[in-house]
């Protein structure tokens, strides 16, 4: 049986595998109360350090740097900035919104995705990973009624965090923008709301939406002065892709991936999802084979220290904007139904992120 396109998306944005608590467990669904009716956790205050889960001078989980990876964790003096913002960690479906003051979803936040992504960047530059009231797995469950109130909730948390930043930490220092899934479905509206046509859009080295719906045609009917990143060192522009296994019904998933894009700017064929390839970063070059993975980071997001960098363990290609990946048997992971690979998104190309980061910087600095 075939899942629904509606589904699909679903799960495409879906959090990380973590706790389960009595309210998530399977059963009888208990009566849900309304997003008006709820009481919303309290607005993180970006001035104290505990609504940040990465920051110079506490760092955190951000400083992991799994055996393998080059160069080293860069100095709190690094001249780029990396503003990130973490996917989904919250499995509540009877709440909208995490409160940030939830140390167990913090936990896992960090051990899951702050270890594994956002370490990404530790060899260039400062980062910057505010907590901030995510959508719960509720709010996915409901994304055209109470889920969007939701997701308008987090937004907001994530813009003030942004703003900020900008206001007290940044200097006129570049920086780049990176996030995953959840995280980086708010870093699109930051883009259009916050950098493009803005003074700010030069200050950007580029951004690192991956595992989002991003369309061609939004460049530039959505953002009219932002560019998609055409090649490995092109900077002041957008990077994105959605991992699955050949398996997987690109047809179908695309039906769902591209709905966003269709309501706002119509059907036509700019509704095709972004894939740039994370092994060549060259739209020319949408398909590369194992030899050209840098490293990829073996097992499923999990407690514990990051395992030894995998090289040439993944081959990978763009079809019909998915972003179709072979990885190797014995890296251990799993995929969710269907041959989604979405929580290996960042993962299975740790090491070819970490050397296209240092490419753009470089290309940045050498033309600023």
């Amino acid at each position: 049986m075939k899942i629904a396109p509606a589904c699909l998306l679903a799960l495409a944005l879906v959090c990380q595998p973590g706790p389960t608590r009595a309210a998530d467990t399977p059963g009888a669904p208990a009566p849900v109360t309304p997003f008006a009716d709820q009481a919303q956790p309290p607005a993180p205050d970006y001035g104290r350090p505990e609504s940040w889960a990465a920051r110079p001078g506490a760092p955190g989980a951000s400083t992991a740097v799994p055996p393998g990876a080059s160069p080293e964790a860069a100095s709190a003096a690094a001249g780029v900035d990396v503003f990130y913002v973490h996917p989904t960690t919250y499995r509540s479906r009877d709440h909208w919104n995490q409160d940030i003051a939830d140390a167990t979803v913090n936990a896992w936040t960090d051990a899951s995705v702050i270890a594994r992504q956002a370490s990404v960047f530790n060899g260039c530059c400062r980062i910057f990973a505010p907590r901030y009231r995510q959508g719960s797995s509720l709010a996915f469950s409901t994304m055209a009624g109470d889920g969007a109130k939701a997701f308008d909730l987090a937004y907001s948390d994530v813009e003030r965090a942004f703003d900020h930043y900008m206001a007290h930490d940044n200097g006129g220092r570049p920086f780049i923008l990176a996030g995953h899934s959840q995280g980086a479905v708010h870093l699109t509206r930051l883009l259009e709301r916050r950098i493009d046509g803005t003074p700010l859009a030069r200050q950007l080295v580029a951004a690192y939406t991956i595992g989002t719906n991003l369309s061609e045609g939004d460049f530039p009917l959505t953002y009219k002065t932002l560019a998609l990143c055409d090649t490995p060192a092109q900077t002041h522009c957008v990077i994105g892709w959605n991992s699955v296994l050949p398996e997987a019904d690109i047809a179908l998933f695309a039906k769902a991936g591209e709905a966003r894009y269709v309501q706002r700017h119509g059907d036509n064929p700019g509704k095709t999802l972004v894939c740039v390839n994370p092994l060549t970063f060259d739209r020319a070059r949408p398909a590369a084979g194992v030899e050209r993975s840098l490293g990829a980071v073996p097992g499923d997001p999990g407690e514990g220290p990051l395992q030894p960098l995998r090289p040439h363990a993944v081959s990978a290609r763009c079809d019909r904007g998915y972003l179709v990946v072979e990885p190797a048997a014995d890296l251990g992971l799993k995929p969710l139904p269907g041959g989604l690979m979405h929580y290996h998104d960042y993962g299975l190309f740790y090491a070819d992120i970490r050397a296209n980061i240092a490419q753009r910087i470089q290309a940045f600095q050498a033309g600023n």
